[in-house]
C-alpha cells in the first residue's frame, strides 16, 4: 500500500548497502550515515530506511554529527568526508513504525538518483 509521509523526515535509499536478512545494527548503520546533506537536515525528526519503494525501518533522529564521528561496527571504517553527515538515533516508537514499515513510497518521490529525499517542502529551519 502506497503511503504519504506526514512527519518531517528524510528517506534514505540504501540500494548498495542493503541485503536481505541483515541484522538491526547493520540496518541502522547503513541508514544513519554517511550522507551529503545541507542545513535543511536539522528539520528532520525521522529517518526512513527505503529499499526499492518499501519503507523497511524508521528511526527517530536525535542529533546530526559530522561523518565518522560515531564508530561503525558492521561496515568498513575509513576517513569519511567531514562535509558529509550522520545521525545518532534510535528505532522509532511502535506507533510510527506500524504506520510506515511495509508501506511503499510513490515512484514520483523516488525518481532521480539522489539517495536522500526530504518528506516536506523546503522552508527555513
Amino acid at each position: 500500500m502506497e503511503i504519504t509521509i506526514d512527519e518531517k523526515g528524510i528517506m534514505f535509499r540504501i540500494r548498495k548497502t542493503y541485503h536481505p536478512g541483515m541484522d538491526a545494527l547493520a540496518l541502522y548503520e547503513a541508514t544513519r550515515g554517511v550522507w551529503r546533506l545541507g542545513d535543511r537536515r536539522k528539520g528532520a525528526k525521522l529517518g526512513f530506511t527505503v529499499y526499492g519503494r518499501e519503507i523497511i525501518e524508521v528511526y527517530t533522529i536525535d542529533e546530526w554529527l559530522p561523518a565518522g564521528t560515531l564508530p561503525y561496527r558492521t561496515r568498513p571504517s575509513k576517513d569519511f568526508d567531514k562535509s558529509r553527515w550522520e545521525f545518532r538515533g534510535r528505532v522509532a516508537d511502535e506507533a510510527i513504525r506500524n504506520k510506515y514499515i511495509g508501506r511503499t513510497v510513490s515512484p514520483v518521490l523516488l525518481r532521480g538518483s539522489n539517495p536522500t529525499i526530504y518528506t516536506w517542502k523546503y522552508e527555513e529551519v
